[in-house]
């Protein structure tokens, strides 16, 4: 799964603001059925493990795809890399063995994503100064420093910093942090997440929910329509929800991004993370304090103020100009063929990084080995099964979801189906492997009738439905369905997360913390034998008999009226 951190969010501004407007004085929005809500229903009591059909979607299957796909001769699978090459050209080979048909627009397997890759060096040390005094920030320690102009140096050179607060402008929530500000040619100093994450007053915004104004892509574009140079996100880790190692493993290396007609030239020309002690210490040389700062900025009508403090630093650049590619196979349909039903996951991870206790290569063998392993189980699913499904089955591996859902976001603004006739997607990414699950719980509940397909194929499976239980690290927007979402697909991301069937609610707590804080993005992340990889089988074939049943029928699920995807699939669409 691609980190809130290193998600791009691709939105025009009209459908952006078509997207935010929706949110308004509404509840239901992405992942806002607050943690701490009632189950959408009630957990049965029993203990057992559930039945498994005969269907071929077995523990073993899926250890077999992921065990080749997270080797160390995949060697982290970046885009551009001979890791990419194997893992693109491995899943083509199953999909082909398997007998699905080849969806790329040249009759391959491959729909290419043109792309560019930019490895940003900055100088060791970045210099602040003002007020009399000079402070020295050291890269990776204090700051994470990038850029998307496609130049070989950017040079920011004594530019003011000013502080403004969540760095938002919400007119529907009537905030706006840039008001009364002059950032032209000054870097902006902001908060991670969005008010209603700061848990002062969660009436704000939608509480303890991130919305998309939490998101950071959405922070670096609002500061370029504002005319900034530079934007800074201060890192804290209890409302980012991950730790600083993960600011570093995601930024420290070349980024890929898409490729724009103006060579990045609208973007900020710094992007970068601080962490919170770099932060007070530039706040005190401004004569400021960070907790009086910080609890302003938390409330309605804040202003922001200029630091008198200006930044001085220099990011040296090496550009590659690539093609990187989505996996695409296609399984007919019987009766309606140009009806189409999407299963995707992502394909790529981190590639080889900085070594920790030893290791350089970041496998990614939950995140998302096993997604994609999840793929093939369901295609061979789908191919054993003796009712073929009367709608078309696409199978979608996509590229460059680690560096900001950019395959499958390529794919949604450059779909080989068409968007019309496209009747969901159902995205797998970072199946678990601590055994079976209770619950099924969906990120973004109450967005669309897909609820209810889950909710059917769970009670299958003596398990309960519930929302996403920290919808405060907005996950809602850090996977490949977001981009099917934001051009009006429905779109279902749903998993065993919360309740171990054998061992309980806290145990399953622990293994998902305990991944998140040793091994989410890091080395240590690889295929391990001892998994228990049953659950992953049963989300699996959850999802599986959910696509049979979107197969057999004439309808289209909708969005429900509250959801802010419901007017984009209206115009491709209208009922």
């Amino acid at each position: 799964m691609m980190h809130l951190l290193t998600m791009r969010a691709w939105l025009a501004p009209a459908v952006a603001g078509l997207l935010l407007a929706g949110c308004q004085g509404k509840t239901t929005t992405a992942d806002t059925a607050a943690a701490g809500a009632p189950a959408a229903e009630a957990a049965p009591t029993d203990t057992a493990s559930v039945p498994t059909p005969n269907d071929g979607i077995t523990p073993a299957l899926l250890a077999r795809h992921i065990k080749v796909l997270a080797s160390d001769e995949y060697q982290g699978r970046r885009p551009f890399t001979a890791g990419e090459d194997k893992a693109t050209a491995y899943l083509a080979a199953e999909f082909k063995k398997l007998g699905l048909k080849p969806g790329g627009p040249d009759g391959t397997y491959f729909q290419p994503v043109p792309l560019v890759e930019i490895a940003g060096r900055p100088d060791s040390v970045a210099t602040v100064t003002g007020n009399g005094k000079s402070l020295a920030l050291k890269y990776r320690t204090d700051f994470m420093f990038l850029t998307e102009h496609e130049q070989p140096t950017v040079e920011i050179k004594d530019s003011p910093l000013v502080f403004a607060g969540y760095g938002v402008t919400a007119p529907e929530y009537k905030w706006d942090d840039y008001a009364g500000l002059d950032v032209k040619g000054k870097t902006v100093v902001v908060l991670i997440n969005d008010p209603g994450n700061a848990g002062n007053d969660t009436t704000m915004f939608q509480g303890k929910a991130m919305t998309y104004y939490g998101r950071w892509g959405y922070k670096y574009e609002e500061a370029a329509r504002h005319g900034a140079t530079g934007l800074l996100i201060i890192h804290d880790t209890k409302p980012a929800s991950y730790p600083w190692t993960v600011v570093q493993s995601s930024n420290g290396g070349a980024k890929l991004h898409p490729t724009t007609p103006d060579h990045g030239a609208s973007k900020v020309a710094l992007e970068g993370w601080m962490t919170l002690d770099a932060a007070k210490r530039i706040f005190a040389a401004a004569g400021q304090n960070y907790d009086a700062l910080y609890a302003a900025a938390n409330t309605r009508g804040f202003k922001g103020k200029a630091l008198g403090l200006s930044l001085t630093t220099t990011l040296h650049n090496k550009i590659i100009y690539k093609t990187s590619k989505n996996v695409v196979a296609v399984l007919p349909g019987t009766t309606r063929p140009k009806e189409y039903i999407i299963y995707s996951a992502h394909w790529d991870h981190l590639g080889i990084g900085p070594a920790v206790k030893g290791d350089s290569i970041y496998n990614g063998a939950l995140d998302n080995a096993s997604g994609c392993a999840g793929l093939l189980a369901i295609a061979t699913a789908f191919e054993q099964a003796k009712e073929k499904p009367q709608r078309s089955i696409v199978f979608l591996a996509v590229t460059g979801e680690e560096q900001g859902l950019l395959g499958s976001d390529y794919y949604a603004q450059h779909p080989l189906f068409p968007v019309a006739n496209t009747v969901a997607d159902i995205n797998m990414d970072e199946l678990l492997a601590f055994g079976p699950m209770r619950d099924l719980t969906i990120t973004g509940y109450g967005q669309s009738d897909l609820d209810d397909y889950a909710r059917a194929a769970a009670k299958e499976q003596n398990r309960y439905v519930i929302p996403y239980q920290h919808p405060e690290t907005g996950s809602f927007y850090r996977s490949d369905h977001f981009s099917f979402a934001k051009v009006g697909i429905p779109a279902l991301y749903a998993s065993g997360s919360f309740e171990s069937r054998l061992h309980g609610k806290a145990f399953a707590e622990k293994e998902r913390e305990d991944f998140e804080a040793n091994n989410y993005h890091q080395p240590s992340d690889q295929y391990n034998p001892a998994w228990d990889l049953r659950g992953a089988a049963q989300d699996a074939r959850l999802l599986f008999r959910i696509g049979q049943k979107l197969a057999s029928e004439t309808t289209f699920p909708q969005w429900k009226p509250s959801s802010e995807f419901r007017a984009v699939r209206l115009k491709s669409r209208p009922r």
